[in-house]
């Protein structure tokens, strides 16, 4: 089987599974049971509606009750608009085109609001994801087709050095450029990129600076010829991240798809915002009306009329349908101007097949945070261009795959880690990192970096007070702080309630040296969402004040992923007979919540259950060299 047919054959159990997995969250269910999943939104209420490009409306809604729910609503999501009136039939699908917390935008197939819209409590479902599949899937079709090519356009070269059917190469004489505020190592991938004909790889390791690099590069590409560049990510916060930093730069940037981040200084990145800024758009406002009064006109005509009545309705509609084209002609041209006026265009991978830039080619193309990336999707954006810069950590966390078959077979090893492997002289790893004192750094340069990361100096010894400890390791081992299961998840109800008392004691030390104003920032990490659910509960109870809350976040190591934080607690929650850890076994995960910490890590566990695995008893033996190995004996009264 061919490389592509592997990816498809891979591609198409990932989807038989999560298609499985909704059906079994979905079907049968009540509302407020896909609530609970977060693959609903009820009740809700309509806040504004307006027609959109084309025959569609665009729709605002907020969801009124149960906001601090999770839900799984993204951009791009296929969603179905319902009434509890008669749920099955007062039906009507649309599409999320921007959406925060607790508001969305939705554009919906329809013209007008149907009329039972205004009986009965509304409420908004999630729809399986096909879009999402299906443009991978034609992604990796087109690049099969690719591949019967010769090799020697720059689009098929590219996909022939991807596949390790080609070597990487680098032009010999590329010009040398010297940035102010780089290291050695940064300053290496700078050049590697610009010099680089097909591919390049940054392997930026926790606090190394890969944006800093990436943002630097892009600059010097920018600079060196400028063409237009394509940046994306697998989220819309790492895209949002880059986005801002590259702005920030001096770049003319330009968002396509969603803002995750709701600021400002985002939201003016966006074609949205630039869409509505526009000096033409007062005139597009005022022909959108004047289309949705003709409708209106045309829609009071009821079913009994006569031959003039039928007349007058078709020339209604004729007029406000000719206004829309002339919109949609204007916005088009618009969007053609905002488009080509850009430096730099960022969307996520899938949106990377957003209707303004479909068709568009590039010279690089730039995926930032590849090790968390499906290789598939990497396809939809490489596909548009002739040189591909990946940057990442995979030696962090990896995609989230729903299907273990499709897993086992290969569909967890991402683009970045393949190409790390048959390309080694495209590589650069960044060596000095800016965030984290010497000794939270060391164990994790140790077992994922082979000892290669070093704390920059402004960093290696800080920690929050002159006698603190940087690193704690709390061993529970025999205090009978037993795991228990809830549900698919797992919690430690006793660890949790030590953790929160422990870290109450923390800060009356801290409170000492620091006003409100200036208080470090804390993150509690677990690795089980029912481990993070109990203790944002006992963090409510305990005898930590309300106005310290907001220096508290606390969440899955999924959800600290690229954050950092003055001080970390970590509470790794496993705790039985049979040293079952689950997916703890997952290393890269630790690598990625043990490098949070700037100043302060502490991590509480069960040795006896974690010493299992090599990672955890070295971890615990690292500890115990440094002096930093404690019983939680020893914090009882």
């Amino acid at each position: 089987m061919g490389y592509f047919e592997s990816l498809l054959e891979l591609l198409k159990i990932e989807k038989e599974e999560d298609l499985k997995s909704y059906l079994l969250l979905t079907s049968a269910s009540s509302a407020a049971n896909r609530r609970g999943n977060g693959l609903s939104w009820y009740p809700i209420a309509i806040r504004n509606n307006e027609l959109g490009r084309g025959d569609y409306l665009c729709m605002e809604l907020e969801r009124t009750t149960h906001q601090d729910l999770q839900h799984q609503f993204r951009f791009g999501s296929s969603v179905s608009l319902f009434s509890n009136h008669d749920p099955n039939n007062d039906r009507i699908e649309g599409v999320i085109v921007f959406i925060t917390d607790n508001t969305m935008r939705i554009n919906l197939k329809t013209d007008e609001l149907p009329d039972w819209t205004k009986h009965g409590k509304l409420g908004i479902d999630l729809l399986f994801d096909n879009y999402t599949y299906k443009v991978m899937q034609d992604a990796l079709n087109q690049a099969t087709e690719i591949l019967k090519e010769s090799p020697n356009s720059p689009i098929s070269k590219l996909a022939f050095v991807l596949t390790g059917s080609a070597p990487a190469t680098f032009k010999a004489s590329a010009s040398r450029h010297t940035i102010a505020g780089l290291n050695q190592k940064q300053q290496i991938a700078v050049n590697q990129i610009v010099s680089a004909n097909e591919l390049a790889i940054v392997h930026g390791p926790p606090g190394t600076g890969k944006t800093t690099t990436l943002v630097q590069a892009i600059k010097a590409l920018n600079k060196l010829d400028g063409k237009q560049i394509l940046v994306v990510a697998p989220s819309n916060t790492a895209v949002d991240l880059l986005s801002m930093r590259l702005a920030k730069a001096g770049l003319e940037v330009l968002r396509i798809g969603n803002s995750a981040r709701v600021s400002e200084e985002m939201l003016s990145l966006t074609l949205d915002r630039k869409l509505s800024e526009h000096d033409d758009n007062k005139i597009i406002k005022k022909l959108k009306k004047q289309s949705a009064e003709y409708k209106k006109m045309a829609h009071k005509y009821k079913r009994n009329f006569g031959r003039a009545e039928q007349e007058q309705r078709k020339a209604l509609f004729n007029e406000a349908h000719k206004i829309g084209k002339e919109v949609d002609d204007m916005e088009q041209h618009i969007t053609d101007q905002l488009i080509s006026k850009a430096q730099v265009i960022t969307a996520t991978l899938i949106g990377a097949n957003h209707y303004t830039i479909k068709n568009l080619l590039f010279d690089t193309i730039v995926i930032d945070e590849a090790g968390q990336a499906l290789e598939p999707a990497c396809w939809i954006p490489t596909l548009k261009g002739q040189k591909l810069i990946l940057a990442g950590d995979h030696l962090q966390l990896s995609p989230t795959i729903k299907s273990s078959e499709a897993a086992k077979k290969g569909l967890n090893k991402t683009l970045l880690e393949k190409c790390v492997e048959q390309h080694p002289n495209a590589v650069i790893l960044l060596e000095e990192q800016y965030r984290m004192n010497e000794k939270i750094m060391a164990y994790s340069s140790h077992i994922f970096y082979k000892d290669s990361l070093k704390a920059h100096q402004s960093v290696a010894l800080q920690t929050l007070f002159p006698e603190d400890a940087p690193l704690l390791f709390i061993d529970t081992a025999g205090c009978g702080f037993d795991e228990k299961r809830e549900g698919t998840s797992i919690q430690n109800p006793e660890e949790a309630a030590f953790l929160i008392k422990h870290l109450a004691n923390y800060m009356e030390k801290l409170k000492l040296l620091y006003s409100s104003k200036d208080f470090p920032k804390i993150g509690i990490i677990a690795p089980y969402q029912e481990q993070v659910k109990l203790l944002r509960t006992v963090l409510k109870e305990s005898s930590i004040t309300e106005e310290y809350f907001s220096n508290i976040s606390i969440n899955s190591v999924d959800g600290f992923q690229g954050q950092e934080r003055d001080v970390i607690y970590l509470s790794l929650t496993r705790s039985n007979n049979e040293q079952n850890i689950g997916f703890l076994a997952d290393i890269r995960r630790m690598n990625v919540a043990m490098t949070r910490a700037k100043m302060k890590l502490v991590v509480i566990g069960d040795s006896a259950t974690l010493s299992t695995l090599p990672f955890y008893s070295g971890f615990v033996d690292y500890a115990d060299k440094i002096s930093a190995y404690h019983s939680a004996w020893e914090f009882t009264e």
